[in-house]
């Protein structure tokens, strides 16, 4: 990689950010209506102003965006986390957080143009009927999907639809070089939001959680329950990435760890209310030895988790400084069909902690505070995070934790440098696996025989995959130097490959081999269970 450029890889990590971090619940207001809405001046004034717009302005205009840029500049004078959902975005926001939608189970990729199926869902509607990785959707009904100028979000919508409604696909498989129709009844399908779990050694389980969804905690118990059949007696509990979502999802997860009566966190809002929040005796994972895996896009809810159980002096906080999120949204419908993310209270950890960053410079400034931490150092040592003593605080056991701007892991995982982080980076925004669908799409015979044990334990990347992938970076105009990078990208196309072959799972056992902050976990607990080995 050219020495030029590397300067330019802190800002286009940090411009990557995910947005959207929140930690939030259903609204719930205590006052009524007639209270809330009462009509004032202020009020009275902003919709004088739009019917004045309405009627008597010169032009025709269209208010309605009038309202959402005026919603928007209110909002961000107040925080960086209250934010607008207009009503185009509603459904999509909805599903994501409710963890489900109602389509057909396949995952695609638009491919020259025409829908490719990635992988069916298993159990899904479209894997039911037979659909498989490499098939061609060309029409939906009597709705054509192929066409370069047919967007995504519009494809979408065919596919969707009513729960239990039909709709016949006419579909082309490659490998057999041959069009067939087949009628898929759609039905509820999962947006999981625990993306793997499997045993990273004999006696430790590991779980990756994306979000904190409706969903989430059911996901989370049965990946907890599988994982202590296989033998789990240790857990893994990785967090990095994960922007956050609904705090009594977070209390739940929580709780599994805490033993009865430990307090989790506590909120307080503009009026002085504070309300705490204790473990119960549902917990069935407590006080046994966790690792939480957190990072620079570690976000609210994932920082309640990581703040509680630190806090108590549970488990183990490993990677680097999480974002720095401690307030906390209820979602508010405005009547319309959209809505807004209202901060409505801060929350605080065991201790007192705020882990919440400044903004009181805007919300320029708060952001641009996140792209420093790839300039400053400190994603490469934990004496570049400088925080005053003020926002120090004891854990009940003397060991010593800060507020103000996220949460400091109990060990620090540095990254390599700036160019491994990108990688990984593009490895996350999909660019292998684009790659390796276009590679399986004419190949995909050759991969036929192997098994899941046995694509992890014998495959190997060789350099003729490896130079094909050097050659689709060329041409979509990455000209970088791959070599110096061999190794990891190696191991990347083996995750990809064994993702769309198999399953999420097997993507992520492969990948946690070049994983710095996993093979940190497993060396701590290597050293503590030879600590708590009794003498001979």
């Amino acid at each position: 990689m050219k020495k030029k450029s590397s300067y330019l890889w802190p800002t286009i990590i940090a411009a990557s950010m995910a947005v959207g971090i929140f930690v939030g619940g259903k609204l719930n207001f205590n006052d009524s209506p007639e209270k809330l809405f009462t009509t004032n001046s202020k009020k009275d004034k902003l919709n004088r102003l739009i019917d004045y717009i309405d009627y008597e302005y010169v032009d025709e205009i269209n208010t309605d965006s009038i309202v959402d840029i005026t919603v928007n500049n209110i909002l961000e004078k107040l925080d960086p986390h209250s934010v607008y959902i207009p009503k185009q975005e509603m459904d999509k926001v909805a599903e994501n957080m409710k963890g489900d939608f109602v389509g057909i189970g396949v995952s695609f990729y638009m491919y020259k143009d025409t829908i490719s199926i990635i992988r069916a869902i298993e159990n899904g509607p479209s894997f039911l009927k037979g659909l498989k990785a490499g098939d061609r959707i060309l029409m939906a009904d009597k709705d054509t999907l192929f066409g370069e100028r047919i967007p995504n979000d519009v494809i979408i919508e065919k596919l969707k639809g009513e729960k239990g409604s039909p709709v016949e696909l006419q579909v082309y498989r490659k490998e057999d070089k041959r069009f067939f129709r087949v009628n898929v009844k759609r039905d509820v399908v999962p947006i999981k939001s625990v993306d793997a779990y499997y045993m990273l050694s004999p006696a430790m389980g590991y779980i990756k959680v994306n979000r904190f969804a409706e969903t989430t905690f059911k996901e989370f118990k049965t990946a907890l329950e599988k994982l202590r059949a296989l033998g789990a007696q240790k857990l893994t509990l990785d967090l990095r990435d994960n922007p956050g979502g609904y705090l009594g999802i977070a209390e739940q997860m929580a709780d599994e760890f805490l033993s009865e009566g430990k307090l989790i966190l506590f909120t307080k809002n503009k009026k002085g209310k504070v309300d705490k929040v204790f473990a119960t005796k549902k917990g069935d994972f407590e006080d046994k030895p966790v690792y939480v895996l957190i990072n620079e896009r570690s976000a609210s809810a994932s920082e309640i988790i990581a703040g509680s159980l630190q806090d108590n002096d549970l488990g183990t906080i490993v990677g680097r400084r999480s974002f720095g999120k401690g307030l906390v949204q209820r979602e508010m419908d405005l009547g319309d069909g959209s809505a807004i993310r209202l901060t409505v209270s801060r929350y605080y950890t065991p201790t007192g902690r705020s882990i919440q960053k400044s903004y009181a410079n805007g919300n320029r400034d708060y952001y641009q505070r996140f792209t420093e931490r790839f300039h400053s150092g400190e994603l490469f040592s934990v004496d570049s995070i400088k925080l005053a003593d003020s926002l120090k605080f004891k854990t009940p056991k003397g060991k010593v934790v800060y507020g103000g701007g996220g949460i400091i892991p109990d060990v620090f995982v540095p990254i390599q440098n700036y160019e491994t982080l990108a990688w990984e980076n593009l490895e996350n925004g999909g660019l292998f696996s684009r790659f390796i669908f276009e590679h399986l799409d004419e190949n995909r015979a050759q991969y036929a025989a192997y098994s899941k044990e046995a694509f992890i334990k014998d495959f190997k990347v060789d350099d003729v995959l490896f130079g094909l992938f050097s050659h689709y970076c060329i041409s979509n105009n990455l000209n970088m130097d791959l070599s110096a990078y061999q190794k990891k990208i190696k191991l990347f196309l083996k995750a990809s490959l064994a993702e769309q072959l198999f399953d999420a799972n097997t993507y992520a056992e492969i990948k946690s081999q070049g994983d710095a902050m996993l093979q940190k976990v497993l060396e701590l607990d290597k050293e503590a269970s030879t600590l708590s080995e009794p003498e001979k």
